[in-house]
């Protein structure tokens, strides 16, 4: 009941409080949360909890969901939900690749914001449900019919990133990770996309101080010692929970915690939701071969967010190698190096050093100005860099350099 007068705008089913009244928290306003809890303390019953909670409240023309699950097992009910905006992704590579995007989509926003003199996605939503003449992004330089910038997406959705084990992350592609998970704690609060973080190590190589200080929303469930309490809370009392559900709840805006115990969906309600969802996703399609319309767009319906994240990479890469600083600095053997990586399709030092006999200073310099110029990928912990380009590519920005030479 408390849930259905809700008036918050991504409504969250929390549980109970110590006095038996059923308490709903509001994503919106906290903006992001982050989750810890020992196995068997009830926090992916909790996950669990929140996800229905937001598609229950939410279409996906109104919502769209991120679902990272590196454990593969947890999330895995929710593969058919026509809300996900990408398959639940199970890679740590592409769970980075998806935090990417959202920051892509983050800046965009805020472009599309900013070009219509409105502050938030509430605010924007209202204009867009009052048919008040709205503007896309205009490219820089770009001349023509005015007519074309006219805004006429429909609403746009929130969207929620679910990361579900987030040591999982930090322990493979920690450095790919971070950055975008703190710039979106940062900033994206007020272009409605929102994070829910969790991990059952909460550790300070886990919780990191960047991610930690932006995430003021907490929640605890049992945990194995004092130091993990104070790691997630900043106080002890997470140590003395009882498991099953009971949690420490710490509101935004607030220094003191709340005690709650979870509220439980079990896997058959989940399965009945999604199943319903499904139907509706396949109905809908069945209308659109005859109306050309959806009312549920399905993940399939918008392009495909790793290759959106591709593209940005490879358009950066390029616009690398035509504004290096100096390309007469570039080693004698830029050239060579660059097809030796092509061909082994992997960059690396140690192989410039075996390929051309060269010593490890110069190797490095080499493998820093591909870098620079768009042909290799940056550093990945000890693993080869990725090569971004062909040898067209690379005869195409060795020709523009010798021209700007």
């Amino acid at each position: 009941k408390a849930y259905r007068k809700s008036r918050a705008r991504l409504p969250l089913v929390m549980g109970k409080d110590l006095t038996g009244k059923p308490y709903v928290a509001d994503l919106a306003r906290m903006p992001h949360l982050l989750i810890a809890g020992a196995t068997g303390s009830g926090k992916s019953v909790c996950l669990n909890t929140i996800i229905t909670s937001l598609v229950y409240r939410h279409t996906p023309e109104t919502l769209r969901l991120l679902l990272i699950d590196p454990k593969m097992v947890e999330l895995s009910a929710y593969v058919d939900l026509p809300h996900l905006r990408h398959p639940v992704v199970t890679d740590p590579k592409d769970a980075a690749g998806v935090l990417r995007w959202a920051v892509l989509e983050m800046e965009r926003r805020y472009q599309l914001f900013s070009a219509n003199g409105v502050r938030s996605i509430a605010e924007f939503n209202q204009r867009v449900r009052e048919g008040m003449p709205l503007r896309r992004i205009e490219p820089e330089g770009e001349e023509g019919d005015p007519d074309r910038w006219v805004y006429d997406d429909g609403l746009l959705p929130y969207v929620v990133v679910v990361v579900d084990e987030l040591a999982d992350l930090m322990m493979t592609v920690q450095s790919e990770v971070e950055k975008p998970l703190t710039q979106l704690a940062q900033k994206a609060r007020a272009i409605g996309i929102h994070l829910i973080v969790a991990t059952q190590r909460p550790s300070v190589n886990v919780i990191t101080g960047l991610i930690k200080a932006n995430f003021p929303t907490r929640i605890a469930f049992r945990v194995a010692s004092k130091t993990d309490s104070r790691t997630i809370l900043d106080q002890n009392g997470a140590d003395a929970l009882l498991g099953n559900g009971d949690m420490l709840f710490l509101p935004p805006g607030s220094s003191e915690p709340v005690r709650i115990q979870g509220a439980f969906i079990s896997t058959e309600d989940t399965d009945r939701l999604t199943a319903w969802y499904r139907e509706q996703a396949a109905r809908a399609e069945e209308e659109e071969e005859e109306v050309e319309e959806t009312y549920l767009p399905g993940p399939g319906s918008e392009a495909d967010i790793l290759e959106i994240v591709r593209a940005h990479e490879l358009e950066q890469a390029s616009e690398a190698a035509f504004s290096a600083d100096d390309p007469e600095e570039w080693d004698e053997l830029f050239k060579a190096a660059g097809e030796i990586c092509i061909q082994a399709d992997q960059g690396s030092t140690s192989l410039l050093q075996r390929k051309l006999r060269i010593g490890y200073g110069r190797a490095a310099r080499i493998v820093d100005q591909l870098h620079e110029a768009g042909v290799v990928g940056p550093p990945d912990g000890t693993k080869p860099r990725e090569v971004l380009v062909g040898l067209d590519e690379l005869e195409a920005i060795c020709t523009a350099a010798e021209g700007r030479g």
